[in-house]
């Protein structure tokens, strides 16, 4: 199954936060976290199951430093959720499912 992940970068971030006609969910990340490789699937499971109500996006804070440093990421994983172009939520650290479920529910 092809992944439901956008990967955004320095140069298409804009846009897609823009774009986008549901809540844009941006998981900030790098390879080498351990926290964001257990983070990641979960966000995959949740936008799988919301397809249509959300979009799931990456961005790699070493291979986008320009994003991430407007958005002053001080720690990863950094989930961000953008509605209408602004950045509506800021969850900082991994969570589990329900935790997130409970951080993304009012743009379920």
């Amino acid at each position: 199954m092809a992944s439901i992940l956008q990967e955004l970068t320095n140069e298409t971030f804009d846009e897609e936060v823009g774009a986008s006609e549901v809540p844009l969910i941006v998981d900030f990340w790098a390879e080498w976290c351990g926290p964001c490789r257990m983070v990641a699937p979960v966000l995959e499971q949740i936008a799988a199951e919301n397809v249509g109500k959300i979009r799931l996006a990456k961005l790699n804070v070493d291979d986008a430093p320009a994003v991430a440093q407007r958005y002053n990421i001080m720690s990863i994983p950094t989930i961000m959720v953008f509605q209408d172009g602004v950045m509506k939520k800021r969850i900082v650290g991994a969570k589990g499912k329900g935790q997130l479920l409970e951080d993304f529910a009012e743009f379920l």
